[in-house]
């Protein structure tokens, strides 16, 4: 074989190596595409029919997010599987004889597996979780919600602004943003630029001939010099929490042409490179740059706080729902008593009107009285509807269900017979509010966040000073030209790229430098700005905490002066009801001894029924006055035994104490 031809078939050969690395780079590239297959998502459980155990739609991030074996997972997304919108099972259970029969406690229950907010809440959690994957790579925290999600109707409305202001849930670095709760957090996070401490690898790699038509032959000695080019780099860059950074540089090449000028055909080259490089001022150590980790972190405990807050919001508005529930259905027995007498009476009245023993009026009277008192009870019946479904929206996922939804709903509690006063002295439930109520636990970590800006933003003032060391070595080889050669040129250079890499390695040709970069910003007035910002806010935030503790302060005392109040409302209520029904009992007797008429019992019943209604309506202030007391005190987890634990996997228990 002449050397032209073998020249040849090394060029072939190199360029075939060539394309089959670029292939092998496409597949790989192809193969980190997300698979069509539902094997690819994480599998999390499906909707099941009603009366199945409840699909648990909460799904740590950090099971999401394992590590794996495959490296191609890195580049693969993560599917979450769509939020399941079937109703528990223990929905089913409840139901007998066409009627949904309902306790306060199964009302909290199902709330706790099926409320809307609840799911939404939840979502919030893996959230908070992926800012803490996000900021350990050296980005910054995209924020948490802190606000209660408050979509369900009914009820009152009491702690449905807990949660609001600290911890925050704009962009930026985690904060609730200017102006939330009268509170500035645009320098949260403030501080020297935090590069990604994920490593990344670049690699070029291409076949390249060019063809070039020379005006003379001095320089190549040929008139068309032609050259075939395959190059493969590489290089390795990683920055570390301590503000240094390392990169790694490998450069390879080879390279044929038809000048008889060359030395070596093909020629060979390879060169290696390391800097690294450490920051000792601005961006130096671990505070700087982790602070957006540590940031994600504390937003992460201010999310866990929100969803206990919308736990306590939920539970109170299901509190607050149950018992409108059970006035409603109270009143609409006393309406249709009130209507069962009128009809009663209507009838009497008509039968003595036919013995003429009393004069036609009295039974028009009657007649009115009748279609008022009906009228009553369709108002009465159709608020009772309206409440059955305010109660079945917040204890279910779906309501596409025409026999769930046209089913009547009966609560099996009801209020007790007996005001039972709150004894505990209100200093020690005002210091319990201090102790639980989630506003403060978010506010106090919030302080935490602007602690940490205020460090790094003093940090930042500082002039930017790196340290560095470098080391570069190159190598050249290749096969010598054999036109060169027959001119009477010698060559010195190793054969092989085995050679080439071991001189850009072995010290031969080193290069080394050492030395460092100074940046001084003169005035300094954006840092200088920012640092000073974050001590305001900082200040800021310190006052909105003492006005919190102030608000709750009220709120305790407030609530528990409405107890006391709706205490004696009840107890009036009670002694008008009785008198009212003293009254009744009266005029019947009057009525048969016939001292008395069918309207005037008629009256006296009607004022029964209004005493009844009152007694109901006051009863019932008095029950969500109570719930209020223990939101105000932050105690309501605690007074009906629900477990965190149990709300973040959307299940309860079927034992709870009482």
């Amino acid at each position: 074989m002449n050397p032209s031809m073998k020249k040849s078939s090394r060029a072939i050969r190199t360029r075939l190596q060539a394309l089959a690395a670029v292939l092998l780079l496409q597949v790989n590239m192809a193969m980190a595409v997300e698979p069509a297959s539902a094997a690819a998502s994480v599998q999390t459980p499906q909707p099941v029919a009603t009366g199945a155990p409840v699909p648990q739609n909460y799904v740590p991030f950090e099971q999401l997010q394992r590590r794996s074996l495959n490296p191609f997972d890195a580049y693969r997304g993560t599917s979450v599987a769509p939020p399941s919108m079937v109703n528990s099972g223990r929905i089913d259970t409840l139901v007998r004889d066409g009627k949904l029969y309902l306790s306060l406690r199964d009302a909290i229950d199902l709330a706790l597996e099926n409320n809307l907010d609840m799911v939404i809440a939840r979502y919030n959690l893996p959230i908070a979780q992926t800012d803490i994957q996000r900021t350990a790579a050296g980005g910054f925290p995209r924020g948490v919600n802190t606000g209660v999600v408050a979509g369900t109707p009914g009820g009152g409305a009491g702690g449905a602004g807990a949660g609001t202001g600290a911890g925050g849930t704009s962009s930026g670095a985690g904060g609730a943003g200017s102006g939330a709760s009268g509170l500035v957090q645009s320098t949260l996070g403030t501080g020297t630029v935090v590069s990604s401490y994920d490593p990344y690898i670049n690699a070029q790699v291409y076949v390249d001939h060019t063809s070039q038509l020379l005006p003379n032959r001095q320089i190549y000695g040929v008139p068309i010099y032609h050259v075939n080019t395959t190059l493969a780099n590489m290089s390795y860059f990683q920055s570390f929490p301590t503000g240094g950074s390392l990169e790694v540089d490998w450069n390879n090449n080879r390279s044929t042409s038809n000048s008889p000028y060359n030395t070596l055909n093909p020629q060979l080259y390879a060169s290696a490179r390391v800097l690294f490089q450490q920051q000792v001022l601005a961006g130096f150590g671990l505070g700087p740059n982790l602070r957006f980790l540590r940031i994600a972190r504390t937003n992460q405990k201010i999310s866990d706080i929100a969803f206990r807050a919308q736990v306590i919001a939920t539970v109170t508005q299901i509190c607050d729902i149950y018992w409108d529930l059970v006035s409603a259905y109270d009143n609409e027995q006393v309406e249709e008593r009130s209507v069962a007498f009128a009809k009663e009476t209507l009838e009497t009245s008509r039968k003595q009107f036919a013995l003429q023993a009393i004069p036609e009026m009295d039974v028009l009277k009657a007649e009115g009285e009748l279609a008022t008192r009906e009228q009553d009870l369709t108002v009465a019946r159709t608020n009772l509807e309206l409440q059955e479904l305010y109660m079945k929206n917040a204890i279910t996922r779906s309501l596409d269900n025409p026999i769930l939804e046209e089913m009547p709903v009966v609560p099996v509690d009801h209020i007790g017979g007996l005001i039972q006063p709150d004894t505990e002295p209100i200093q020690d439930t005002i210091a319990t509010a201090f102790k639980n109520r989630t506003e403060l636990q978010e506010s106090g970590l919030d302080l935490q966040n602007r602690e940490l800006s205020r460090k790094t933003a003093r940090n930042a003032l500082l002039p930017s000073l790196a340290l560095y060391g470098l080391y570069a070595g190159t190598g050249y080889g290749g096969a010598p030209n054999p036109e060169y050669l027959a001119s009477g040129g010698t060559v010195s250079a190793p054969g092989s790229y085995g050679g080439t890499l071991a001189n850009a390695l072995n010290y031969s040709s080193p290069e080394y430098q050492v030395g460092f970069q100074l940046s001084v910003p003169l005035r300094n007035r954006i840092a200088k700005a920012d640092q000073y910002r974050t001590e305001l806010e900082y200040r800021q935030s310190q006052v909105y905490l003492e006005e919190l503790k102030k608000k709750i302060l009220i709120e305790v005392r407030s609530a528990r002066f409405s107890e006391e109040q709706g205490a004696s409302r009840v107890d009036a209520a009670r002694t008008a009801r009785n008198l009212a029904q003293r009254t009744l009992d009266i005029m019947q007797k009057e009525q048969k001894l016939g001292a008395g008429s069918n309207q005037q019992t008629l009256s006296a019943e009607h004022d029964l029924a209004l005493a009844e209604s009152a007694l109901v309506t006051a009863e019932t202030a008095y029950e969500k006055e109570r719930i209020e007391v223990r939101r105000a005190a932050g105690t309501v987890l605690e007074q009906y035994g629900i477990s965190i634990a149990d709300a973040r996997a959307g299940t309860a228990e079927a034992d709870h104490p009482q």
